[in-house]
């Protein structure tokens, strides 16, 4: 079997199928790629052939181009990666400019039409296939979506997509769909023009087939290879066109702090190659697009936000033990965290059991539910029908007994062991003997915890991040005693919520907590030492962590904080290294200031509670020194604290697989992803300029920054993370 198939239609219409064999989604490989011109050629040399239309077999269009196909041709390439992917980069423009040419002379005489039929959803190169086309259906599906997300995962649309969509619709409106990623549905899609007709699923095929028996020649000519044709809202020299651009580039650097380079690179294409004619143009998309390939920034992006996301989301290290689909969960507590996992339970279609000690709490959990579905009914994201059939997957109760036919059980109740201990007991008394008992706990030890267990083998962690619903990433912790089944049990549900799972190992804090702990400290800790807080956030967001620690904080609230702090004190006695940090934390929560809920924190709030500047009695207590640290030191500072945790988790054994720990820190707590997560920079930076770094930073800064012995020793053999823990993934 073949990527794609052709045959000829009683009427003269060539249809050239897409249909990857063994792969549920369509991606685009180099063999398939040069497949696809041969049927071209094939159709276009018939003269009985009237005209072409590409569609798929699948349930879905196209996913995009397999990645690997970028790293195979940079492997092969030897001392001229550049070259070979910019030749393979200009091989695809060619075959797509020969669809959109379809056989058309000098004076766009002669070719025959070409649409594109797109049953589903549509990504990448398969939505630049489809803008190289003369005329785009898609079916009215609205769970079908259409984009080019490339940028998303550090690229930019390179097979001419940004070409050809700016020059449709002009830099100003292509901005959304090219600089965003933005995926849209089928009539969405049309108003943007990413498509040009929406018809209903079984009359996709007829529809495409029909117009391209009834196209003329005009309508397959694209405005681009018409004389005189004028960039729509102006060409960069005119005067609504210089006011476009200067506007584009502004906003690209305000989102993305000038540390993501494939947005300033594609800005750069679509500005120059409107100034040349379109063959140009493309060649110049090409020289851009290869940049990004070659930039260790991008190529890290694709690894984690693309190649290993994928990878642990398929399961990559689950135990080999037999699949498990959870039917029923219990969710005990009832809280924003609990409300947040019965929500996105019962989006799964799972039944879920919402407990709390009160009927009244239980309630209020089961209307989270029905908040967000309001609120998608007003976005016409969804119908009262379904939103009734959402709410019916879900029981809120205070009794146990409806517990009892649970295959999963995940606790979210308040932090404390007792109370834990309790709620365990309770539940171990009316579930059955298979049901997984985890917990949602984000600090206390899950062996710990396990201790009030009867059957500690299958107690297991499943730590959500909040808010449930939107936040990607679950970390699963596995105790002493914890049994495969257990996790591979956690890792089919998390599959079944659609999320992206890492598997660590007990620790305090866990994996995700241990790191940004650390980067949430050392901004206070710069606050005590008079470092401008301006100058703290700024810092942060300019390396391209989402927000600042001290908004941060803010965010996830002070006196959380305060009672971490008390704990972790606790546990380590005279080893505890932040009470410099405490000071700053306990002082903030005696003065009132609690974060973002209390309208009062390290920023100052309105009295609708919108956070404004930073609060300005931080410099009655702690004075800002006239001498202040560089940019660079700052960067460092906050980076390397959360870094150096990082390699400490993986020398400790808390991570067993760096995939994870990059993945998990970009899904987690939204660690640069430009970086492609702390090994990825650390390789990008090298380990013995990182080890140096850190040896100077500890000579200025204390202990806290020692490079870990894992760290010194790959340095000194000047080895990389990914060749030496993730060989097979090292090539991406």
């Amino acid at each position: 079997m073949t990527d794609f198939t052709y045959e000829v239609d009683a009427e003269g219409v060539a249809v050239i199928t897409w249909d990857v064999p063994g792969k549920s989604m369509n991606v685009l490989t180099r063999e398939a790629f040069e497949l696809v011109e041969g049927y071209l050629d094939r159709a276009l040399a018939d003269e009985a052939v009237k005209g072409i239309v590409i569609t798929s077999a699948k349930k879905d269009f196209a996913g995009g181009m397999d990645l690997n196909v970028l790293a195979s041709i940079r492997a092969e390439a030897g001392d001229e990666p550049a070259k070979a992917l910019f030749d393979f980069t200009m091989n695809g423009h060619r075959i797509l400019r020969k669809i959109e040419r379809a056989g058309m002379d000098d004076k766009n005489k002669g070719g025959k039409p070409v649409a594109c039929a797109i049953n589903g959803t549509c990504a990448g190169i398969g939505t630049e296939i489809a803008l190289a086309c003369h005329r785009r259906f898609m079916t009215d599906n609205p769970k079908a979506k259409i984009g080019l997300p490339e940028i998303l995962v550090g690229l930019f649309p390179g097979a001419g997509g940004t070409t050809r969509y700016s020059r449709m619709v002009g830099a100003m409106a292509a901005s959304p769909v090219l600089l965003e990623g933005r995926m849209m549905a089928p009539k969405a899609a049309k108003s943007a023009q990413l498509v040009d007709e929406v018809v209903a699923h079984d009359e996709l095929l007829a529809a495409a087939k029909a117009w391209v028996l009834g196209a003329k020649d005009a309508d397959i000519v694209k405005p681009w290879d018409v004389k005189g044709w004028k960039m729509p809202s102006g060409a960069p020299y005119h005067p609504a066109g210089f006011m476009t651009f200067v506007g584009a580039s502004a906003m690209v650097h305000g989102k993305t702090q000038g540390v993501y380079p494939a947005a300033k690179a594609l800005l750069s294409a679509v500005y120059e190659g409107a100034m040349v004619p379109f063959e140009t143009a493309l060649k110049i998309e090409a020289r851009y697009f290869v940049s990004i390939l070659m930039d260790p920034s991008s190529s890290a992006m694709i690894r984690s936000l693309f190649l290993n996301k994928q990878a642990l989301e398929k399961g990559a290290n689950r135990p080999d033990v037999a699949d498990e689909t959870v039917k029923k969960v219990g969710v005990l507590g009832a809280g924003m965290m609990g409300a947040g996992i019965a929500l996105v339970s019962a989006q799964a279609g799972i039944d879920v059991v919402l407990l709390d000690q009160d009927q009244a709490a239980a309630d209020r959990g089961k209307a989270y539910t029905e908040s967000f579905a309001d609120k998608g009914i007003k976005r016409g994201k969804t119908t009262a029908e379904k939103k009734e059939a959402l709410l019916s997957k879900i029981t809120a109760t205070t009794d146990y007994a409806a517990l009892a036919d649970c295959d999963l059980i995940i606790e979210a109740v308040f932090e404390d062991v007792g109370v834990k201990a309790e709620v365990t007991k309770k539940v171990e008394a009316v579930i059955g003997p298979d049901c997984i008992f985890a917990t949602n706990t984000s600090t206390l030890p899950i062996s710990e915890l396990a201790k009030a267990s009867a059957r500690p083998e299958q107690f297991i962690g499943i730590h959500f991040f909040s808010p449930v619903e939107k936040m990607m990433l679950v970390e699963i912790i596995k105790g002493r005693e914890t049994g495969n089944r257990a996790v591979a049990k956690s890792l089919d549900y998390v599959r079944q919520i659609r999320k992206t799972p890492i598997v660590v190992n007990d620790a305090r804090f866990f994996y995700a907590n241990r790191c940004i702990i650390p980067y949430i400290n050392e901004g206070i800790r710069m606050v005590a030492e008079g470092v401008e807080p301006a100058l703290i956030e700024n810092a942060a967001k300019l390396v391209g962590m989402p927000l600042g620690p001290l908004q941060l904080v803010d965010e996830t609230s002070i006196d959380l904080g305060v009672k971490i702090a008390k704990a972790t004190r606790a546990a380590m006695g005279d080893a505890y290294p932040d009470g410099a940090v405490d000071e700053v934390l306990f002082w903030m929560a005696d003065e009132g200031r609690l974060g973002r809920k209390s309208s009062a924190g390290f920023y100052a709030y309105d009295e609708a509670g919108k956070r404004g500047l930073l609060w300005e009695g931080l410099a009655a207590k702690y004075p800002v020194s006239d001498a202040q640290p560089s940019l660079t030191e700052v960067q460092h500072r906050l980076l390397f604290a959360q870094v150096l945790e990082a390699v400490r988790a993986l020398e400790e054994g808390v991570l067993e697989d760096i995939r994870e720990g990059d993945v998990g820190a970009i899904l987690g707590w939204g660690f640069a992803p430009w970086s492609g997560g702390p090994f990825a920079w650390l390789d990008i930076i090298g380990t013995p300029y990182a080890a140096e770094r850190c040896a100077e930073l500890t000579e200025a800064h204390g202990a806290r920054f020692t490079p870990p012995a894992l760290l010194v020793e790959m340095a000194g053999k000047g080895q990389s993370f990914y060749a030496r823990f993730g060989a097979e993934d090292a090539a991406a």
